[in-house]
């Protein structure tokens, strides 16, 4: 059995100091090749504030050329002619030609029919003259739609019908 004790057994010899000492040399060059190339590069702060100055100078350029357009006269396409207008002179047209326009009176607006239910149903709710709707084609203002004032004229007598009471079922007696 001295046999197998000596041949597990493996001679394992210090390393020398100046291994040691080459390991350690090698990390430190390794340290000083990455602090040379890191240490001259720009920190945060100086590319954060160059940004925001490009961002800023980005969106003054934007104002003014938004500024330009709606503020001057300039063909968008000449040959179909058409041209852009200040928005000033543009909403003091477009003032000018709804003074032009007379609204259209509007007429009655129709009820709809009165529709019984069953005793058992609850009603519907009725439809009032200030609730009902105005077609946009209509030319008719909200103004239409509402009763008329004492000393206006009055519409037609279709109009003038209040709107048929809403049935309402038997009231439940108690014992």
């Amino acid at each position: 059995m001295p046999d197998i004790e000596s041949s597990r057994r493996i001679a394992y010899s210090p390393a020398p100091f100046s291994t040691w000492l080459g390991v350690v040399c090698l990390f430190l060059l390794f340290g000083i090749i990455v602090l040379a190339v890191i240490g001259p590069s720009p920190r945060g702060t100086d590319y954060e504030e160059t940004r925001a100055k490009k961002r800023i100078e980005q969106l003054k350029t934007l104002r003014e050329e938004n500024q330009k357009e709606l503020t001057t006269y300039a063909w968008v396409d000449q040959n179909k002619g058409v041209a852009r207008i200040p928005i000033d002179r543009a909403m003091e047209l477009t003032v000018a030609d709804l003074v032009q326009k007379k609204p259209t009176p509007g007429g009655p607006i129709a009820t709809p029919a009165a529709e019984t239910t069953p005793a058992g149903a609850s009603p519907a709710p009725a439809a009032s003259p200030q609730g009902a709707a105005v077609s946009p084609g209509a030319g008719a203002s909200a103004k239409a739609a509402s009763p008329p004032s004492s000393g206006a004229a009055s519409p037609s007598p279709a109009a003038q019908q209040p709107p048929p009471a809403p049935a309402s079922p038997p009231p439940a007696s108690t014992p």
